[in-house]
Order: structure tokens, then sequence, then C-alpha cells
């Protein structure tokens, strides 16, 4: 991913970026303090890998777990490696999924038909999904993350992603009176509720002046996918900062906790973070929790969010910045964050290059252990691939 401008860094000593607090998530003061990290043992797995491809992007395409984790399904994009400003991968961009059926130790890939990218027509959603059945699995794609319709589309499979129905349109969802004017831009992040109910983390951004100004919402579903409704705003439309790829856990007395990617939409210099906002009332309502960690300059980098059954929180993101992979947990319902914990820093020291990692999965398999997906280079494979990392929350105090 070569520079097209220049990039400016600010860092403390020991190598840690700046960290900006933001009062209620509304605006950024100019004083900083380092943010401390702490080292733990690590496990590195590869997931998808193949020379002269890029892999990457878990977080845009959904994963899914069967038998308490000991089977994962991962979805991710590949194509050509090819240096060039921006992502250094070639059009076209293929969808492909990866599978373990041991916890995530090896993988399998798998090419599955019809799919994102080699369907046919987006079609009305017949209705009907049974969002409980046990194999269920689906995929949302947005506007620019997947080809599909500008008003958002979405693929079910009732045998855990071996076969595929769609693509379906999201009912009239975006003409909606909150998202009119607006173009869709979410990606896979969902929580059923019910049989015939669901509730979908979505975002959408203005067709005009869109300069990374997403907005992350939760829309709705109560007939089993053939009629979607707006819920909520996450964040507060006026707010100024971009707000988008909520990952959400749902905590034991039934609060929602969503983390954010936040940035500022017209600053390069202003490092970007993560959010973490609740609701109590199944998503109609959200509240302000924390400002969870630092991801670096430019666009920043997405969260994963896990609960484990000691009642923590879990969240992994990456930071660019500081070239690093990053945990922390939280014992409060997401009010307040422990140490970052380093998941990962082997990525290849290159001043001219911005590395290109990060969007994490978190997923909890049948050992009970975390395994964050993400994609990542290193200097003995600079092709961005599908990697994982095995850590113990159990051994984290």
């Amino acid at each position: 991913m070569k520079r097209n401008q220049t990039q400016q860094t600010f860092l403390l000593p020991g190598g840690l970026s700046a960290l900006l607090y933001a009062a209620g998530c509304a605006q950024m003061p100019s004083d900083a303090s380092p943010q401390s990290s702490v080292q733990a043992p690590m496990e590195h797995v590869i997931v998808a890998s193949k020379p002269g491809m890029f892999c990457g992007w878990p977080a845009n395409n959904g994963v899914w777990t069967w038998n308490n984790g000991k089977e994962i399904l991962v979805g991710y994009e590949s194509g050509d490696f090819v240096e060039k400003v921006g992502h250094n991968i070639k059009d076209p961009v293929r969808q492909r999924l990866a599978r373990s059926l041991d916890g995530g130790r090896t993988w399998h890939i798998e090419q599955p038909e019809p799919f994102v990218g080699s369907s046919g027509p987006v079609q009305p959603a017949p209705g009907g999904i049974d969002f409980q059945q046990p194999e269920f699995v689906m995929r949302l794609i947005g506007n620019g993350y997947g080809p599909g319709d500008p008003l958002g589309s979405f693929f079910v499979s009732n045998d855990k992603g071996k076969n595929w129905l769609g693509p379906y349109r999201l009912g009239k969802l975006m003409d909606a009176p909150q998202l009119q004017g607006m173009e869709f831009t979410g990606r896979t992040t969902y929580l059923t509720t019910g049989p015939r109910s669901c509730l979908f983390f979505l975002s959408a951004r203005a067709k005009v002046n869109r300069t990374d100004r997403d907005k992350s919402f939760v829309a709705e579903t109560t007939d089993g996918g053939k009629s979607f409704h707006f819920v909520s705003w996450i964040v507060p439309l006026d707010d100024p900062y971009r707000a988008v790829m909520p990952a959400v856990a749902r905590l034991t007395d039934g609060t929602i906790v969503a983390a954010l990617r936040r940035r500022s939409p017209v600053s390069e210099t202003e490092s970007c973070w993560i959010d973490a906002y609740g609701s109590t009332d199944n998503g109609r309502t959200w509240s302000f929790l924390s400002r969870v960690g630092d991801t670096g300059l430019l666009n920043g980098n997405p969260p994963a969010l896990q609960a484990i059954k000691d009642g923590r929180l879990v969240c992994v993101y990456g930071d660019r910045t500081r070239r690093n992979m990053y945990a922390c947990l939280s014992a409060d319902g997401g009010k307040t964050w422990g140490e970052e914990i380093v998941l990962r820093g082997d990525c290849p020291p290159d001043k001219d290059d911005d590395i290109d990692f990060g969007y994490p999965h978190l997923i909890r398999n049948h050992k009970g252990q975390l395994l964050a997906i993400y994609y990542w280079s290193t200097k003995e494979r600079k092709e961005p691939h599908i990697a994982g990392t095995f850590f113990d929350p159990r051994s984290i105090h």
C-alpha cells in the first residue's frame, strides 16, 4: 500500500503514538498522553495465504461458529497482489470463505457459487427466513464493499455457508425518512433475536459531500427478512466524526455493547480511535460508554468485540501507525478498559509504505481460547494474508 501523500506521525518514548481523548466523542482536545501496553504469550496461525495474492478485510465479510467454536467460517476478499497507490490488490476482487473444523488450527478455502460477485441480479427478499436455524448464516453487502445493489443486499445459507441464496434486497429500508438521500455502506454484523426477528448493525452516508462521514445505525426485521425498518442511530447524526463498522456483543443482562470505528473526516493529523456505546433497550437508544483505544492516523482500523464467559468484554483492533494488533479487556460492560495487550507486532518496518493490515474478527473456540482473525504481512510473507492469533483470556487479569 504505497503513499500518495506525506504522512505525519507523532511518536512518544518507547514508540507509542499520542492518544487524543474525545470528550463525549464530540471533540478532541490538543493535549495528549501516552497509552501503555503489555506483552502476552501468543500463538499465530495462517488462515488463508497464496503467493502472488492479496487476501484481506475479514471484518467486512462475516464470521460464524458452530459446535461451541470448534467449527469456524470466516469471509475475506482476494485478488492479485500488485504494488500501487492504495491497497496493493488488482481487480477483479473475489469473495472467499475459509473454514476450520478444529477450533482455528487448520483451515481450508471454499469458493461457493453463486455468491458475492458471481450471482445474478438482486431480487426481492422472499421472507420466511429462520434466523435461529442451527446452520443459518447471512452475508450483508454495502455499496463499495462487494458487488451488489447500491441500496444494500444480502445472501443467506442454511447449511453453514456451503450453499447460498440471494442476493436479496433489504426491502425498502433505504426509503426510511432517516436514510433518504444516503447510500448504504453496511457490512456483516447482526444479532438474532428470534426465529423471524433480527437486528442489523449497519451504516450509511450522504451521496454528496460523502467524505468519510458514515454513521452507524440499527435496522430490524420481524417477518423473516421480508421487510426491514430503521430503529436508531448509534451515534447522533450531527456528531462531526465518522462512526462505522460496529462490532457488537450482548451481555448477560441483555445490554448490547457496540464498538465503533471513529475518525475525523477532515484531518489526517488527528489519531483515529475506537468508541464503545451501550443500549439497554435492544438497540432503541444508545449512550456513550468509553473510548476504547487508539487506531492511528489516516483511516484508522475497525474493532472486533467478544463477551467471554467470566463476564468481561474483549476488544481487538489494529493501529497502522504503531504497527501492532492490540486487545484490551473490560470488566464493567465497556465503561472502562485495561491496558492494551500487544497481539502482534512483526510487520515489516518499511518506512516508505503504509502498512496494510487489520480488520479483525474475534471468536472463542471450544477450548476457551480467543482467536483474533485479521489480515497481515511479514518480511517473509510480504503479500497480505489472513492470519490468526490465539490468546487465552483466563491468563489475563
